[in-house]
């Protein structure tokens, strides 16, 4: 490994460093938390929905075709 190459892992580690605490005591961090919280619980929500959908259709079928 030569040195640029060095440098440069370096360089991007520390600019790593310096972005993860900006963003845990940034301005805005605290409304970052809830977005993030948010979109997660929507991702879910909408998991779950999908889900329950394709499930209920699945017995729906299975039971109407059956007769």
């Amino acid at each position: 490994m030569d040195v640029k190459e060095k440098t440069r892992k370096e360089l991007e580690q520390r600019v790593r460093q310096l972005e993860d605490i900006i963003a845990k005591k940034g301005v805005g961090s605290d409304y970052l938390e809830k977005a993030e919280r948010i979109q997660r619980n929507l991702n879910l929500a909408l998991i779950m929905g999908a889900a329950a959908v394709t499930l209920g259709l699945t017995a729906w079928s299975i039971y109407h075709f059956k007769e």
